[in-house]
This record gives C-alpha cells, structure tokens and sequence, in this order.
C-alpha cells in the first residue's frame, strides 16, 4: 500500500463528551484511536486514509460517542490547509516506526538471552516471548498503510530468531515432479484433520484440480497414499506430511511454507513454530468434526479454509 502521485483521501474523526462525564469513556476511545491507527494532528481531531476499514472504525467510534452522550463527526477530506499528502504520509510512517522500534528493542534483548541459553525450559520461555512479538508486529502491519521502511527489518529480526529456536530439519529424498502425478488417484484415512486437509487442498490447487481423493484405511495398488501409515508422503522426521509434499515437490511459495508452519504446529505440537491462526483454525476444523460432516465435506470445506489462508497470507508476505 505505498503512495502514489494521485490526491489521496482522508478521513478525519472528531469528537466531544459532555464535561461532566466520567475518564473511563475517554481512556477507552484514546486506546481504541490508537488501536485502529490514528494519527492527530490537533487535540481531538484524528485522521486516517480514506479505505473501507477505516471508514468502518470511525463509524464504529461515532457510535460509541454517541452512545456516551457526547458528539462525533466523520467527514471525508480530500486536502488539508498547510499539510501536504507527504507530510500527512510520512506522520503516519513515523507513527508506526516507533512503534517497530519497540519491537526491535524487545527482539535484541531476546536474542541476546537466546545466544546464551542452553536450558530447554528458557528457550520455551523464548519463545513465548517471542510469539508474543510476532503478534504485536502482525497487528502494527496491519495499520502500517504507507509501508514503513522499519517493517521489513523487523520481519527479518523475527525471523532470525525464530530459525535460531528450530533444531535442525531432516529433509526428506527422492524430490518428485508434479508432471508424474496429474493423473493419479489419492488415498489417506478417513475423518481427515489438519494435515490431511491441507495435503488435500495442496493436491487440487497445485497438482491436480481433478483430481480423485479418497477416504480409506485400505488403498490399492495404484492409489497415491499420504498422511497414512507407509505412504508415499506421509511423516518423515520432524516433518508432517504437508511439509514432506512441499519438500519433495519443491513448491517455494511464501505463503505455503507460513500454512506448513500452521499444520506443522496442529499436527505435532512441538511447539516448534509459532503462527498466531493455529488456534482459530484448530477451533474451526474440531468443529466440522463434531458436527460429523462426511469426509467428502470435510475436504470441501477445508478446500476453502485453506485457500482463504493462502490469499491472506500471500498479501501479508507481499508487504513484509
């Protein structure tokens, strides 16, 4: 989202509570002004870019002045007297490059205690440590609408760290080409979960989108198994059965390897990666599950699921 040589569009949020009224609706309506971005230019005017969401949230605040007795304007302003769209742009970068630096700080004090741990128990407090960053720069991004420089530092510093916490990965053999699997039939166990949905999902976006997927403890000779026991992809050291498909296909994209983190994680539980989604996703497919859906249902709703995670976070890696 970087600027352009097009007139951008603000929006600019203004509002009063009665002077009597009490500083807990005050206190909430600054944490939440700055929770959506917002930058000031004078005491109680806020500003935003003129996008969907923005929009929403200063709908969203109108309402809850209202709600508070007070008064609020939301008013569309396409220039302001005396700020230039750089100056205005370039306010909103350096709002969001102090709030990267916090982060910065925070990741050289754990690496620092990370070069020097040998205890299995610190590490583990490392990484929650370190999870705990990674959720606060996903939700910064979020509102970094001019792409602050910063950012990609940051990434590449939580990255860093989060390499440093992996043991070392055992890479499975014998790399395949997609070309000698489109016209094959797919087999893996019933009642399929994380890993198999996602191998599923793998095998119809990226191999073959006709292609015949079934749900058996008993495959046949010429059937393709995965995520079962002896399959031809399947676990293989520290890897799950999604990992193993990427490895030996050689699928590079950024966005698979962030979901192989994700199923990696649900499927093994060693607490190797740290993707803030897992939770929501695990909630979601348990949830199908108690709801007995058929495993044709599963997989279709899985399809979906997934897609939807790989869209997100293609454009997520896009701006990192």
């Amino acid at each position: 989202m970087g600027t352009t040589t097009t007139a951008m569009n603000w929006l600019v949020f203004s509002y009063s509570l009665p002077s009597k009224a009490q500083s807990s609706p005050r206190v909430t309506l600054w944490r939440r002004l700055r929770r959506i971005g917002a930058i000031t230019i004078k005491t109680g005017v806020y500003i935003l870019p003129a996008k969907d969401e923005c929009i929403e949230a200063f709908q969203w605040l109108a309402q809850e002045v209202q709600h508070a007795k007070g008064e609020a304007l939301v008013i569309h302003v396409e220039q302001f007297e005396g700020l230039s769209d750089e100056q205005l742009i370039q306010l909103f970068r350096d709002a969001r490059y102090n709030e990267y630096e916090e982060i910065e700080q925070k990741a050289t004090e754990i690496e620092n205690t990370l070069n020097s741990a040998t205890d299995e128990l610190i590490k583990e407090q490392i990484r929650e440590k370190l999870a705990k960053l990674q959720k606060r720069y996903t939700e910064i991004l979020t509102l970094d609408f001019f792409d602050c420089p910063a950012a990609n530092s940051v990434a590449i510093h939580l990255r860093r760290i989060e390499q440093l916490l992996q043991p070392s990965l055992i890479k499975p053999s014998k790399p395949v080409l997609l070309s000698d699997y489109q016209d094959r039939q797919w087999v893996t166990r019933p009642r399929p979960f994380i890993d198999r949905l996602a191998c599923a999902w793998l095998i119809r976006r990226w191999i073959n989108p006709q292609a015949i997927i079934r749900y058996s403890l008993h495959p046949q000779p010429s059937e393709v198994t995965f995520d079962m026991k002896e399959a031809e992809f399947g676990h293989q050291g520290n890897l799950c059965s999604f990992e193993t498909m990427l490895l030996r296909f050689g699928l590079e994209d950024s966005a698979l390897h962030t979901i192989a983190k994700l199923v990696h994680e649900l499927d093994l539980r060693d607490g190797l990666y740290l993707v803030p989604e897992t939770v929501g996703v695990e909630t979601i497919v348990k949830g199908w599950l108690l709801a007995n859906l058929s495993d044709t249902e599963l997989e279709t709703r899985g399809y979906q699921l997934f897609e939807g995670l790989y869209l997100a976070f293609s454009q997520f890696n896009h701006k990192m």
